[in-house]
């Protein structure tokens, strides 16, 4: 055969082969979407080969397929997607008007596979497939049980799986049998997935659950089968806010800017096997655009199916339906297309819970209205009834707890006279959520909504980490004739989090997009931070900028030097010096120059007033120093909680611009 000509052509969501007269090949993956590329010539005249995304076999059965021209003889070789040391053999059993026959091989197990026909020294690929191992073994009914299955993994029970309706949660016996009184109040079964393996996923959403019908006189059988991997070791990359509404050529940033960037970065730890996860901390979507742009959560999908790993969704309040006021009717369409709002999972020695946080009301929504999109933020009682179950099922108090939500716990800290953090809740139900967690040593909270960055450790056991946003100021800095930067309100890069978990020992750090992940502050030489209209917004006045510059819209003299470090915790240790001179490091709650640069002052010089939500806000992850003159050099040290160390050679003076960094 000749291996140098290739040809692949995609047409919707079948793949098919270009060359192969006939052949029509329609499947997917569950770890990975890149399409299989076929040798054009087909010396073997197989035609007419149909190939299913998924199939469930059993050990010693036979499987048969669409597909003329095979001979006895052949043989078939299934080759592992994830592992292509990983191979098996089966010779073709029987061909019969059209299909061609061959016996699941010896210790198959369940993933998915490579198919080629082997005949003599030509090979020629088929397609792929995932071929589900499944148990056979009978599930008889009890009274008052209205869902029942069986968790497994290459034909074997797994017990201690914990499973659930969302209301009832149980645990899989010695068999992985599970039984459940479940009213299907919320149309679904899901399992929490065990540690060391994964589901097959649709897309690059994992389908942990399964669906229910409304009829709780009828008992549903709802099976999960699920694949061995090595995730001990493990990475998850939290992306909060995406914002995506086909609106200020988001579409274009996402896929020419974000996405290239996050698949770097999965790719960088997954090459050495490494699991890796993505979590999407809500507001995927923009509610309000949903029915004028034509863009809901249907069209995320295409998008998120871009990403490299796999996706556990969460679900914030712009991915709500605008036409209903009812908090159940606003999130059936979010049911209906990406699943349960709440539910856990495991992934080496951690736990993790997603946690669906607002109670939309949305005053004045109805079919063919969008209302006032206004919510609470509140875990409902129902969903810390469950928690407390999924909690209680864990025995060993030192599991980290990772808590994904939206809604941050906290709000945003300020700092008192004396530059100490204050705290203070924004969930309403906060207190309630962190007594349910108060059993378990380490706890991480991870949030998004608020587009910026910051920490709060108010108590020994918890942490929250708000996470600024993918979209940053909701895709508005890097528009099409805007400063053509990506920034958060806080002055971060629009960026995401990177946590690395080793058994039980978690670090993490902010990756601005675009950049490496050892940038972690940006200094600014407050002399030359002088932000006026002539400079930075001619459209506009010197009046109308004015507030929204704040105090660099007068001229600095005083040597001052900012800091903005957007990863910052107590933990963190930020050092200056100058001539070999300590200098005093102070922290404080202000602007950054650089957002108001980079959005405020030109919303104003294209006629607009700044978004409110959107405009530059203090932030406490600034720091400044006073140096002894305007043209020294100062070194910058800033080390991480992790040990980690970055620094700048900052040679002043430091010029100011939409592109410094």
């Amino acid at each position: 055969m000749d291996h140098t000509r290739r040809k692949f052509i995609r047409i919707g969501g079948l793949s098919t082969i270009a060359g192969l007269s006939g052949i029509g090949l329609a499947f997917t993956s569950c770890q990975d979407n890149d399409p299989i590329v076929i040798d054009e010539n087909n010396n073997l005249n197989i035609t007419g080969v149909s190939i299913p995304s998924s199939l469930d076999v059993k050990q010693g059965e036979t499987i048969t397929l669409t597909g003329k021209g095979f001979k006895m003889g052949d043989r078939i070789k299934l080759t592992s997607t994830l592992d292509s040391s990983i191979t098996y053999s089966s010779e073709v059993t029987a061909i019969n008007n059209g299909t061609v026959t061959f016996t699941v091989p010896d210790g198959l197990t369940t993933g998915n596979y490579q198919l080629n026909v082997i005949r003599g020294t030509k090979d020629l690929l088929l397609g792929a497939m995932l071929l589900n191992l499944t148990a056979d073994i009978n599930i008889p009914d009890i009274a008052g049980m209205t869902v029942k299955g069986q968790v497994y993994s290459d034909g074997e029970g797994i017990p201690g799986v914990v499973v659930s309706d969302g209301y009832e949660v149980t645990v899989t016996d010695e068999q992985g049998v599970y039984y459940l009184p479940s009213q299907k109040r919320i149309g679904f079964v899901f399992i929490s997935i065990p540690a060391n393996y994964e589901v097959t996923n649709s897309g690059k959403a994992p389908q942990f659950f399964k669906r229910l019908s409304n009829n709780t006189t009828t008992v549903e059988q709802k099976d999960f089968s699920l694949i061995k991997v090595d995730n001990e070791n493990h990475v998850v990359i939290p992306l909060a806010d995406w914002h995506l509404a086909n609106r200020n050529n988001d579409l274009q940033q996402f896929t020419g800017t974000v996405l290239p960037d996050v698949n770097t970065t999965i790719d960088q730890y997954a090459a050495d096997g490494t699991k890796v996860y993505l979590l999407t901390l809500g507001d995927m979507t923009w509610e309000t655009y949903w029915y004028g742009n034509g863009f809901g959560l249907n069209e995320y999908l295409p998008y998120m199916n871009m990403l490299n790993s796999p996706v556990f969704n969460v679900m914030g309040n712009h991915d709500n339906d605008p036409y209903y006021s009812n908090n159940w009717d606003a999130e059936n369409k979010y049911r209906e297309v990406i699943g349960p709002t709440y539910y856990s999972f495991n992934l080496g020695k951690v736990h993790y819970v997603v946690l669906d946080d607002v109670e939309y009301i949305n005053t004045g929504g109805s079919v063919g209205n969008v209302g006032d999109r206004n919510y609470n933020t509140i875990i409902t009682p129902d969903q810390i009834e469950w928690l407390k179950k999924d909690l209680a099922a864990i025995t060993d108090k030192s599991t980290p707890i990772v808590v994904a939500m939206h809604t941050p716990l906290y709000r945003k800290p300020t700092l008192d006279s004396n530059g100490n953090q204050e705290n203070s809740h924004a969930l309403d139900n906060g207190s309630t959520l962190i007594n349910c967690l108060k059993d378990f040593s380490s706890v991480n909270v991870l949030s998004g909504h608020t587009h910026v960055n910051y920490r709060v450790e108010e108590e020994e056991n918890l942490m929250e980490h708000n996470t600024a946003a993918i979209c940053a100021t909701w895709w508005w800095t890097g528009r099409s004739g805007y400063a053509n930067n990506h920034i958060c309100k806080d002055g971060s890069p629009g960026g995401y989090s990177i946590w690395k978990m080793n058994g039980k020992d978690i670090q993490w750090r902010y990756k601005g997009i675009g950049y490496e992940e050892d940038y972690q502050f940006r200094s600014y030489d407050l002399n030359r931070v002088h932000i006026t209209a002539a400079a930075f917004a001619p459209g506009t006045t010197e009046e109308k900028l004015a507030p929204y510059a704040g105090p660099y819209s007068q001229k600095n003299v005083n040597n001052e030097v900012l800091i903005n470090v957007w990863g910052y915790d107590s933990q963190w240790q930020i050092e200056v010096t100058e001539n070999s001179n300590k200098l005093n490091v102070t922290r404080v709650n202000t602007k950054d120059p650089l957002h108001i640069v980079s959005y405020d002052a030109l919303r104003l010089n294209a006629g607009a007033t700044p978004t409110g939500a959107f405009a530059t806000n203090d932030t406490a992850h600034l720091f400044k120093v006073t140096a002894s003159a305007p043209d020294t050099t100062i070194e910058i040290k800033v080390t991480d909680r992790f040990g980690k160390v970055y620094t700048e050679n900052m040679e002043r003076p430091k010029s100011f611009s939409l592109h410094m960094s």
